[in-house]
């Protein structure tokens, strides 16, 4: 049974979409309010978020960013449901990370068929990831170069990891620095390049000239699997 996390302030509202998951088979759990949403949902570990944009003591669109920035919710699916519709209300939605943005009024049919793809859609989370002869197991938190194992430290792990889950998409250094260093304000951005930098040193054969973690300049890094 799907896990469904509903954060939505207005109570008739909160019970109709509960009333009709519950009817679908779904397992839903809920808060009504912004504050505690991060710890809420870290607690839950649900298969796909319901999101308000305008909630008390927060917001939606922050909530949605702190969920993309941690590493055990990133790759949850994040459905904004709310009552602003216009273009700029759906571009900053879905670029702060959202899988879908529905505005109220809504079809609640509708608003369960899209949950229904979204948990379809699920991409599977392995435990080992590659990247040419890079090889990553973050059950056993190692990693390999042609098979010889290499060391790192648990940032370097952490920087390596998301960008393998990630491959051939660019991170801009602040995106990074929420993945992998997360509240931590003391950290300035020119620390994401010199741990790119270390990373490239134990991984790349030509670290000056790197054919796997690869920099597009004034926008960020990527990771190319296929290396070419």
């Amino acid at each position: 049974m799907a896990k469904v996390a509903l954060i939505e302030d207005d109570p008739d509202l909160f019970e109709l979409v509960e009333h009709n998951l519950r009817q679908q088979g779904y397992e839903v759990v809920g808060q009504r309010t912004a504050e505690g949403a991060l710890r809420f949902l870290k607690g839950a570990r649900p298969d796909l978020i319901i999101l308000d944009v305008l909630l008390p003591e927060g917001d939606g669109i922050e909530i949605c960013r702190q969920v993309r920035a941690d590493p055990q919710l990133e790759r949850i699916p994040v459905v904004f449901l709310t009552a602003l519709g216009s273009e700029m209300d759906r571009v900053i939605g879905l670029e702060i990370g959202g899988n879908d943005y529905i505005v109220k009024p809504f079809s609640v049919r509708e608003l369960v068929a899209r949950i229904k793809i979204h948990l379809r859609a699920r991409p599977d989370s392995p435990d080992v990831l590659r990247a040419g002869p890079i090889e990553l197991d973050s059950a056993q938190f190692t990693v390999t170069l042609d098979g010889a194992p290499i060391s790192l430290t648990a940032t370097e792990f952490r920087l390596l990891e998301h960008l393998m889950r990630h491959p051939g998409q660019v991170f801009r250094r602040e995106r990074l620095l929420d993945a992998v260093w997360g509240d931590r304000r003391d950290v300035l951005e020119r620390t994401v390049d010199a741990y790119i930098v270390r990373l490239r040193n134990k991984l790349e054969k030509d670290p000056s000239n790197p054919r796997w973690i690869r920099s597009l300049r004034g926008v960020g890094y990527t990771l190319d699997a296929g290396g070419a």
